[in-house]
């Protein structure tokens, strides 16, 4: 059985009080599907958010649902569940990715050519101010161990925009809540051999209102936890 009201690409937004970037994250996003004819739909998962996020992301014309527990893996995965579309291509609402600039990712995968896509911002360029100094070697640092550790060729572990089709979401076992979802998700992916291509995309930074998600300390931790851990 078809599933219900079944689309080509679902452009995933993880959402927690983002009411100054998701409207504008979501508008891009509906006009990539507009203006490459792509049936499909923009997706966005709201973790709690407790400012006008879901309002906001309803008014510009995404379809939204609800994540009651927090954790960024958490919401990811409930998305993904609930994604209509055969490609999945997931983005940080905070506009310091471009939506309008996804079409290498959806392309390789609609060929067949890759089932998880990962982008790379060292290869695509960082603006300025929009990765510290810190975060940097952090990410270069668990991407290296990620790769010895999982026998993967992807360079930016931690990108926060990264696709997969469908069909090789439902074959991978997802476990995490947080951040470390990202690491999980190669990891995994890497366990089952999926073919996994690297995409340069440009890092944004956002000149809008906002509070930043990340806590180094904590988060970095918790994919070297991971990565060490679990097999």
């Amino acid at each position: 059985m078809q599933r219900k009201n079944k689309k080509e690409l679902s452009i995933l937004m993880p959402c927690r009080n983002e009411e100054n970037t998701v409207g504008v994250c979501v508008r891009d996003a509906k006009k990539f599907l507009m203006e490459h004819h792509i049936p499909g739909e923009v997706l966005v998962a709201d973790n709690a958010s407790t400012d006008n996020s879901y309002q906001i992301a309803r008014g510009a014309g995404a379809r939204l649902i609800r994540v009651r527990k927090p954790g960024y893996g958490r919401t990811l995965r409930a998305g993904i569940k609930a994604a209509r579309g055969r490609i999945i291509i997931m983005g940080d609402c905070d506009t310091t990715y471009d939506f309008r600039g996804i079409y290498e990712m959806y392309r390789l995968m609609a060929d067949g050519k890759c089932d998880v896509v990962i982008g790379d911002r060292f290869s695509g360029g960082i603006e300025p101010g929009a990765m510290s100094l810190i975060h940097k070697i952090g990410v270069k640092g668990l991407s290296l161990l990620g790769r010895k550790r999982y026998n993967v060729k992807v360079a930016d572990f931690h990108s926060g925009l990264r696709g997969l089709t469908k069909s090789a979401a439902e074959t991978l076992h997802f476990r995490t809540t947080g951040m470390e979802f990202a690491t999980e998700m190669i990891a995994e992916a890497g366990r089952r051999r999926l073919r996994i291509m690297n995409v340069p995309i440009k890092l944004k930074r956002c000149k809008y209102d906002r509070k930043s998600k990340l806590r180094t300390v904590r988060d970095g931790l918790r994919h070297i936890v991971y990565i060490v851990w679990f097999r």
